[in-house]
């Protein structure tokens, strides 16, 4: 999922600076420039990480709610007021499960 995601990022011009899955969620530290839709390029993250996931792996569609990948929703924050340090250890921190 991570070089997917890499991959989505490059084609938007979204550097991705840190990523790290834990059990049922990922978080993703990323950078880019303001004309980015940011809705957008999640909408992309997801759709795409899905369809190529369930190609490659389809039994995953059996072990998912409702044979979903993603949850309709996700959450975004700036991270503006923080040391980017921080932020990036918080990020390598969540990794619980590997995906």
């Amino acid at each position: 999922m991570k070089e997917i995601n890499h991959s989505v990022a490059e084609k938007f011009g979204v550097q991705i600076i840190e990523q790290e899955t834990d059990l049922d969620h990922i978080h993703i530290l990323f950078a880019s420039r303001p004309q980015i839709q940011i809705s957008k390029f999640v909408n992309s993250l997801k759709s795409v990480s899905a369809r190529l996931l369930f190609r490659e792996f389809p039994e995953l569609k059996r072990e998912l709610w409702g044979g979903h990948f993603w949850s309709p929703s996700y959450f975004l924050a700036s991270v503006g007021e923080v040391k980017l340090e921080d932020v990036t250890r918080y990020v390598q921190s969540q990794g619980g499960q590997k995906l």
